[in-house]
Formats: structure tokens, C-alpha cells, sequence
């Protein structure tokens, strides 16, 4: 049976890291994926070369097209808010026409827009992220308050928050951190608070058969692999070797919301859904 799955993110290049491989695994078996962004992603870091906040924006849309048809996304679309900043403090354009940095949007009226999709779509199972929005950008952890009140507007059946198990990042960047250089904005220290801990996450996605969709999703969004400053996380990434790509890259994890881990990880997302309708 297909199901539909609805992927919400605050910026173009969020779906790549945390969800391309799962998305892309459920367009390969056959259920249909929607990719939605609250902003064009416009107050991003990224060299000069890519012009000014409209330019940028227009940009980072394109690379956002280019990264749906690698994941095999069938429907691509933008709620319209303003790119908040790294630190949630964009500053405020004095066009009263311009749209509203999302950190700062009404809940309520997002969650709306969103919950509209969700009910068009029929949505089974909708993403979105963790509560501390993975390493706390204000626009991230507004995803998951978004998010989590459009699923009740439309009565949303499932929903997954996109993370990493912190246990195993922290010893993994710990080590990587000892014989590579990380960019200067990796901070080693922001992953002790980052994401979930193991005892909580429910889903573990094995995405090793798609890691070329995923890392074809990363590669798309060329704005953000480098600044004038040199090059950024996403840079660091995509040169890993494949092997090693794999195995860094090659599982993703997810809480769902109202479940308590038992402690066995789920590699299906659809599993609470088969289960409600007894497929």
C-alpha cells in the first residue's frame, strides 16, 4: 500500500542531511514524497558570489528543485516566511508588505498554512524536527512547534522528528575531530545538547542503498558547501569517501511523537501506520 509522506524544514539544504536518504527510499518504494520549506532560506551564509538576500533566495530554490528530483520528491513547495537568521535576529525589512522572519511568525497562523497541505495531501506520515530543532536554530526549533500543531489542525497520524543519536555523535565528532580539521564553524561542544538521546529515539532508518540520492541531495545545494571564509560543514562532507560516506551517513533517526521507545529501533516509517489500518 502507498503512503504519503509530507518532509517540513525551515531552509533549502535541511531536507539533505537528516531526511534525503529516508525520503528518497520511500519515493523508491513507491510512496509519494512532498518536500515543504518555510522559508527560501535568504539570511543563509554563503559567498559573495551568490548576490544579495533576493538573489541568494532565488538560488537556493533552484538548488532546492534540483535536491527534490534527486530525492524523487513529486511535489515541491515554499510557505512563504522570511529567513530568521542563524540567531533569529534578521533584521526587520521596512517593507510592512514583507514577510514575517518565521522564528517570529503567530503558531497558530503557520501551523494553518501548513496543516492545509497536510489535508490536500492527506498526509500520512508528517517530519519535521526535535525539539531543540537539532543544534537550536530559532527557524529549526519553530519547525517542530509548527509542525506539531498543524499535525492536530489536520489530524496528522504520524509524526517524526528528524534528529541523530546524540550518544553516538558526540563520540563520533570527538573522533573525527582528532585527525580532521573541522570548519571553524563546527562547534564540538554545541553536540553535548544537540539532538536526541538514544533512550528516546524511535526509528532508525537504514538509507545505505541510498546514500547516491542523498549525497546527490546534498551536492545540490552548492550555496551552502562554501562562504568567503572557505568552505562550510556540507563541503566537509561530501568529500568523504564512499565507504566512509555510508557509514557516517548511511542511517537516519527519528522520534515519533506519542511513542515510547522500548528500545528497538524501527527501520520502517510507515510502521505505525500499517498498523492503524492493518496493512
Amino acid at each position: 500500500m502507498a503512503y504519503t509522506i509530507l518532509s517540513f524544514h525551515a531552509h533549502p539544504d535541511d531536507e539533505a542531511l537528516l531526511t534525503a536518504g529516508t525520503l528518497a527510499r520511500a519515493a523508491r518504494e513507491g510512496h509519494r514524497v512532498v518536500l515543504v520549506t518555510a522559508t527560501a532560506g535568504e539570511a543563509g551564509l554563503a559567498a559573495a558570489r551568490f548576490g544579495p538576500p533576493q538573489e541568494l533566495a532565488r538560488a537556493r530554490l533552484a538548488e532546492l528543485r534540483r535536491s527534490a528530483e534527486a530525492i524523487g520528491a513529486a511535489r515541491v513547495e515554499l510557505l512563504g516566511y522570511a529567513d530568521s537568521g542563524l540567531d533569529g535576529q534578521a533584521p526587520p525589512d521596512d517593507d510592512p508588505r514583507a514577510p514575517v522572519p518565521f522564528a517570529r511568525a503567530d503558531v497558530d497562523e503557520a501551523a494553518g498554512r501548513l496543516a492545509e497541505l497536510l489535508t490536500q495531501e492527506h498526509v500520512d506520515v508528517l517530519t519535521s524536527y526535535d525539539p531543540a530543532g537539532g543544534y537550536g536554530h530559532p527557524d529549526h526549533v519553530q519547525v517542530h512547534r509548527v509542525a506539531r500543531r498543524a499535525a492536530e489542525l489536520a489530524g496528522t497520524p504520524v509524526v517524526l522528528e528528524a534528529t541523530v543519536d546524540r550518544d553516538l555523535l558526540r563520540r563520533a565528532v570527538r573522533l573525527v575531530s582528532k585527525v580532521y580539521r573541522l570548519p571553524p564553524e563546527f562547534d564540538v561542544s554545541t553536540f553535548d545538547r544537540a539532538s536526541a538521546p538514544r533512550a528516546e529515539i524511535t526509528h532508525r532508518v537504514d538509507v545505505r542503498r541510498y546514500t547516491d540520492r542523498k549525497r546527490a541531495s546534498m551536492r545540490a545545494h552548492a550555496s551552502q558547501a562554501t562562504a568567503d571564509s572557505g568552505d562550510r560543514t556540507l563541503a566537509a562532507l561530501l568529500r568523504l569517501p564512499g565507504p566512509v560516506y555510508r557509514r557516517v551517513l548511511g542511517r537516519e533517526w527519528f522520534v515519533e511523537r506519542g511513542r515510547t521507545s522500548d528500545g528497538r529501533m524501527l527501520d520502517d516509517i510507515f510502521a505505525s501506520v500499517r498498523g492503524r489500518s492493518g496493512a
